[in-house]
């Protein structure tokens, strides 16, 4: 054999070890490994690499579709070390809250972090559109941290991959911050009835880190109309809520506790003080 036979072999056999099966990288990062613009173009036209879109690679899998969002976010905060997590509605849906999410909502992904992700994923003919949110909620906000309040790493498919997504009690409060105007009073209503299991260790460290006082105050009031056992160790007096009214709803009753306006309709549901 060749010296240019072995070192083509070797070329081959070492893209098989860094780049699994099933995950999309862009050029950047594979000439990043040593492997040109020629010769990816070399690869693609034998077959051992697919190009979905220009200037972007992935090698054949026979037990991940390429159509499943999760191997494009697998891939960027694996390989890519781009500092974006799963968060929001589609961390809880991770997390087995299906049944408390209107499956009449967009089929998105909520990401959030402090560098935008690559611009080739909107390109990619994924089963969901990708919906990307500065992380701004949280005072020490750093996904590169480890922070055990904030985020878990979660399994998906056949593989030993994880992706790294909000915890449940993070996720609520990013669901939060989008109220009113990307969430409805009633879907947040129906998730906070069911999250009675969050831990208000948890909490009390991500209420006492958040920046915005209209998410505290919704998810105290929620809490309270709902009754939850953790609302009780919840520690109230560390968390800042401000001053002075905050009008979410137009025309809606202002709650006396918490100086928001809630829709009529939740003004005079069940609401408990501790």
């Amino acid at each position: 054999m060749s010296i240019m036979s072995v070192q083509k072999q070797s070329k081959i056999n070492q893209l098989q070890q860094i780049l699994p099966e099933g995950l999309p990288v862009d050029s950047t990062w594979l000439q990043d490994q040593g492997y040109s613009r020629q010769l990816l173009a070399k690869y693609v036209q034998n077959g051992w690499l697919i190009s979905p879109v220009r200037g972007v690679f992935f090698r054949k899998s026979a037990y991940i579709d390429q159509k499943r969002w999760e191997s494009a976010l697998l891939s960027i905060q694996n390989l890519l070390d781009v500092p974006v997590t799963v968060g929001g509605r589609s961390a809880l849906e991770l997390h087995g809250f299906t049944h408390y999410l209107s499956m009449s909502a967009p089929a998105e992904v909520h990401l959030y972090g402090n560098e935008m992700p690559p611009s080739w994923m909107a390109r990619l003919k994924l089963d969901r559109r990708f919906v990307f949110h500065s992380a701004l909620l949280f005072k020490t906000d750093s996904v590169k941290r480890s922070q055990q309040a904030h985020f878990t790493d979660h399994k998906w498919g056949v593989s030993d991959w994880t992706m790294r997504i909000s915890t449940p009690e993070r996720a609520i409060l990013e669901v939060l911050d989008e109220l009113p105007n990307h969430e409805s009073f009633h879907q947040v209503d129906v998730l906070m009835e069911g999250l009675s299991n969050l831990r208000p260790k948890f909490l009390n460290l991500l209420l006492s880190d958040c920046q915005s006082v209209k998410t505290k105050r919704l998810f105290l009031w929620f809490a309270h109309r709902h009754n939850h056992a953790w609302l009780k160790m919840i520690d109230t007096e560390k968390i800042d809520i401000g001053k002075g009214k905050r009008m979410l709803v137009p025309g809606g009753r202002l709650d006396p506790k918490y100086l928001i306006t809630v829709p009529e309709e939740f003004a005079n549901g069940r609401q408990h003080t501790i």
